[in-house]
């Protein structure tokens, strides 16, 4: 009987064993939580999410926002949770977390051809297709096994986690509500800050108390996910053309632009919590409480979730694997998810699409298949294994992994949408391919 065995139940792993299962094989899933915990995690629940904005933006204009429409197209269970538990975030798509988590849950474990087994995996079997999902938080039992498999030296870098707040802990009667430029429903709460705040704020935190780094570990931040400190050590200024961006903020009832604004976004769809936006770090917890309580309206916040810092690990992927997530060195061994160096969970669970309908190939007796590049899961795929292995980074997608139209555009959204019409076309006439087995 065909069947495939998936290690690791987050968004990547979630998304290959409903895949597989989907294309009617068979699939053992293990996840070790709750049976052993993260760094990160909280519940034991699948696809659990560290903050609620982490699928990012919706529109075609937007490279990820490409990304999950194609994965819509595929029938992707990770999608489709998430527009149905999605809440208010202006041209984002954020979720609630625990309303998602679930959901994913439970979809997994009905599913007649997934069965689930809640036990940390050590030790790798080759006897079936075999998909490793386990993320960038892998147990160190796992990452040995992983390390064989891989042939090849791990690469690491630091990933943070943003403070989370309650509703009713934040001082209104500074803070307003507004999206920049107008773009959406006024989702956001922005605390305002004058020049001398900020320039209070700023000069405590890139003095404040932060973790230590083991001695045997460097630290590599990717700058996508980059501390706040680690980003305003690198000059007074940098914040205000980051996250604490004021442009397009105009307060409604002064009519002024902060100096600068740090802002909420809504973490669950009761509207009770929200996280600091861009605040990732890896400052001490009573550092994070004193210097955080030093912006505008946050003077009494209430921290449900401080902080947190961990280590991330991922293969080289442009030595270890094909474009098909296959192993070089065992075609029946495949990788999904930020383990594979792609950055971001919508990325993540993409990974987990690609493998589940390529491990179910296998497990059928058909050959795999490669995306083509000029749909965004092609592009990913072919750019974590194709890329420079001296220097290979973890990377989101972009635009710039897709190859360019044949004539500029000047317009930068008008030239992001023809890519995406382009790339959604040949994903249909992909589709089409495989669901008369011509791929």
């Amino acid at each position: 009987m065909a069947k495939v065995t998936v290690i690791g139940a987050g968004l990547a792993g979630s998304e290959a064993a409903w895949q597989i299962a989907e294309a009617g094989v068979d699939v053992d899933l293990y996840e070790m939580r709750p049976e052993k915990m993260t760094p990160a995690h909280h519940t034991g629940l699948f696809a659990e999410l560290v903050c609620s904005n982490s699928l990012r933006g919706a529109g075609l204009e937007n490279a990820v926002g490409l990304l999950k429409e194609e994965m819509r197209r595929m029938n992707s269970l990770i999608i489709k949770y998430a527009d149905e538990c999605k809440v208010p975030a202006g041209g984002a798509l954020a979720v609630d977390r625990m309303s998602f988590s679930r959901s994913i849950t439970e979809a997994i474990r009905s599913h007649p051809r997934i069965r689930v087994f809640d036990t940390e995996v050590t030790e790798i079997v080759n006897d079936l297709p075999l998909i490793i999902a386990s993320g960038p938080l892998t147990s160190p039992a796992l990452a040995q096994q992983i390390s064989s498999v891989a042939g090849s030296e791990y690469l690491y870098f630091y990933d943070a986690a943003a403070p989370i707040l309650t509703r009713e802990s934040l001082n209104m009667n500074i803070i307003y509500r507004a999206s920049r430029y107008g773009k959406g429903d006024d989702d956001y709460y922005n605390c305002p800050m004058n020049k001398e705040e900020y320039e209070m704020f700023w000069h405590e935190l890139i003095n404040a108390e932060t973790t230590p780094v083991k001695e045997f570990e460097k630290a590599i931040f990717f700058e996508g996910c980059m501390p706040v400190e680690e980003m305003a050590r690198r000059g007074i200024e940098t914040l205000r053309f980051g996250p604490l961006k004021p442009v397009g903020l105009t307060h409604p009832q002064s009519g002024e632009i902060p100096h600068a604004v740090v802002q909420l976004r809504q973490d669950n769809a009761a509207g009770t919590l929200y996280n600091i936006v861009g605040f990732q770090t890896h400052l001490k917890w009573p550092e994070q409480q004193r210097v955080f309580r030093m912006i505008p309206g946050l003077e009494n916040a209430e921290f449900v979730r401080l902080g947190v810092m961990h280590r991330n690990t991922f293969i080289n992927s442009p030595i270890v694997l094909k474009r098909t997530l296959q192993t070089r060195s065992n075609e029946r061994i495949l990788f999904a998810g930020q383990i594979t160096g792609v950055e971001g969970y919508v990325e993540s669970a993409a990974c987990g699409l690609v493998s589940g309908i390529n491990a179910a190939r296998l497990a059928n007796g058909t050959d795999p298949i490669e995306f083509p590049v000029d749909t965004a899961h092609g592009a990913l795929c072919h750019y974590i294994t194709s890329a420079s292995p001296d220097n290979f980074q973890p990377m989101n997608i972009n635009f710039g992994l897709l190859p360019p139209l044949e004539h500029r555009v000047k317009d930068k959204k008008q030239k992001n949408k023809m890519i995406s019409e382009r790339a959604l076309t040949s994903l249909e006439k992909f589709i089409e391919k495989l669901n008369n087995n011509i791929a």
